[in-house]
């Protein structure tokens, strides 16, 4: 774990200075705020019932999904650039260890921008929608939902970013990929948001159980594909 813990800070700090991150991490979390922000500031007291069907707040899920994929992508495709991945692969790191560390690097600031977007959201809602409105949008299990969820979803995504960029040199096309391979994830909580696909709380807790399996499996399943020789040889 001390070896796990040496990446998470190296990378927390690479994200501080890279202002690229910094900028992505804020430009999806604005789009899935706006969205929903806009129709529920907009709804009537009448539209009130039909929100009451749908389960809005969990369209915003999408954010724990994209922020993490675009980020994790750079994770390795962007240190072969930048030529400083042959220095710590030449260390005693284990690939698990090292890629666990760039996960739980990419997971935090993922978190923690995705509850204060939720929590911004909230009490806008709050404070400027109709009281019917918000008493139709503001559902303990919808809330439940989003917080428990947020985690195991961003994980998930963070280790599909991170599978594509292992086999990738460019960032910017391992930004793209990543991306494409979340929409299914981005797919599956707009349909449950817009209850195209009716959430019961058996259907919620498979779903959770799922993802958290995924993520256990996503970990085995890609340090495999982190080819240490590879990886130096191409920098090189």
């Amino acid at each position: 774990m001390r070896r796990v813990r040496a990446i998470v800070r190296k990378e927390l700090r690479e994200f501080r200075r890279n202002r690229s991150l910094v900028v992505t991490m804020a430009i999806f979390p604005l789009i899935f705020l706006i969205q929903p922000l806009v129709a529920v500031l907009l709804a009537s007291a009448s539209e009130s019932t039909s929100l009451s069907t749908r389960h809005l707040l969990l369209y915003m899920l999408a954010i724990p999904v994209l922020v993490p994929a675009m980020v994790a992508a750079s994770g390795v495709a962007g240190e072969r650039q930048q030529g400083s991945l042959e220095p710590v692969l030449t260390t005693p790191i284990r690939r698990e260890e090292f890629l666990l560390g760039k996960a739980l690097a990419v997971l935090i600031p993922s978190i923690v921008i995705a509850y204060v977007v939720y929590a911004a959201f909230l009490v806008l809602v709050v404070l400027l929608a109709h009281p019917a409105v918000v008493s139709a949008i503001l559902r303990g299990p919808d809330i439940v939902a989003q917080v428990v969820f947020t985690p195991p979803i961003a994980f998930l995504s963070i280790w599909i970013g991170l599978a594509i960029s292992t086999r990738t040199s460019d960032v910017r096309v391992a930004q793209q990929l990543s991306l494409v391979g979340s929409l299914p994830l981005v797919l599956l909580t707009s349909l449950i948001a817009f209850d195209v696909i009716p959430i019961t709380p058996a259907l919620a807790v498979g779903l959770g159980v799922g993802v958290v399996f995924a993520d256990i499996a996503g970990w085995r399943l890609v340090s495999p594909m982190f080819d240490r020789e590879r990886l130096i040889s191409d920098s090189r």
